[in-house]
């Protein structure tokens, strides 16, 4: 029991580490501080569907699970990204706010989807590991639940805050 509280202990801190190093890579590419935190509101996304992935496979949330969920917080954040870089680009081609962002989804939807099918296909062979099941079970169902929500959280949250910003002006 203590070895596994160890591990667990030590997979939630390189997660912090890797949440502050991402937040710190996004803040020099987007040269601020805000956007990054929008971007990365894809990682908490994952949860949704690790946790019930692993209660409807009868799953343990085991290390390897917790290293999955550690992988996601890398993919997610690209999905991320390839909307908000679509609307800052349409954005500054001189288009509304509410077009860069309809468009962002529309444009960049079968991309992300077709990532994210591969890498839950991809996974599908580990599902029924004994040892490498819990990472399969977080990659497979934190990827659907997460893009799925990505499409339509990560637009709506940067539309939601430039008009807050916006008005604010």
């Amino acid at each position: 029991m203590r070895l596994t509280l160890d591990v667990f202990r030590d997979l939630g801190a390189a997660f912090m580490v890797a949440l502050v190093l991402i937040y710190l890579v996004l803040v020099g590419y987007y040269r601020t501080f805000a956007t990054p935190l929008i971007v990365m509101g894809a990682i908490p996304l994952t949860l949704i569907g690790v946790l019930p992935g692993h209660a409807l496979l009868g799953q343990y949330f085991t290390a390897t699970s917790m290293i999955g969920v550690i992988a996601l917080a890398g993919i997610v954040v690209r999905n991320s990204l390839l909307l908000i870089d679509f609307i800052l680009d349409f954005r500054r081609e001189g288009h509304e706010l509410r077009e860069a962002v309809i468009q962002a989804g529309a444009t960049r939807m079968r991309p992300i989807l077709l990532t994210a099918f591969a890498i839950i296909l991809g996974t599908f062979i580990m599902v029924f590991d004994p040892v490498f099941g819990g990472l399969a079970v977080s990659l497979i169902f934190g990827t659907f639940a997460s893009t799925v929500l990505t499409l339509f959280v990560i637009p709506l949250v940067y539309y939601l805050y430039e008009q807050h910003q916006h008005h604010k002006a």
